[in-house]
């Protein structure tokens, strides 16, 4: 399984009059979360889409619990519970500055050949870097 956390401050421009971060920003939060998990298998986007393979997203899922708030840090919790395949699943757990969990979250993202527009598996080397997160260890 692999977990990384980031923190990211909300603010105000991300916020409405009552100082709460408007619902749509939370999927912005993923996305951070999801592209910041450094430093290793720091997902680089930007090298994969030179290679030809994108990772557009077919689901989103969001439940909120608690308001995020102004000026607040958030702890953006990612989780890949299994390898990729064509797809890739995150899970995301936000965390107010108490500790409190205050949002769950899923994206499920697709590989895709750029040059077909068909799903394709990941990269090698991206696969390699995932490696170490779930092999099982024999005892």
């Amino acid at each position: 399984m692999f977990e990384h956390i980031t923190k990211i401050r909300v603010r105000y421009g991300e916020t409405d009059q009552m100082g709460y971060m408007y619902y749509g920003n939370y999927a912005e939060f993923y996305e951070v979360g999801r592209v910041e998990n450094a430093p290793k298998p720091r997902l680089n986007l930007q090298r994969m889409e030179q290679s030809g393979i994108m990772m557009p997203v077919l689901e989103l899922k969001c439940k909120y619990l608690k308001p995020a708030l102004y000026d607040e840090e958030i702890s953006v919790k990612v989780i890949m519970d299994k390898m990729p395949g064509i797809r890739i699943h995150f899970r995301y757990e936000l965390n107010n500055e108490k500790g409190e969990l205050i949002n769950q979250g899923e994206t499920l993202l697709v590989f895709i050949n750029m040059k077909t527009n068909r799903p394709c598996l990941p990269p090698q080397d991206f696969i390699d870097k995932l490696v170490p997160f779930f092999e099982v260890i024999l005892v």
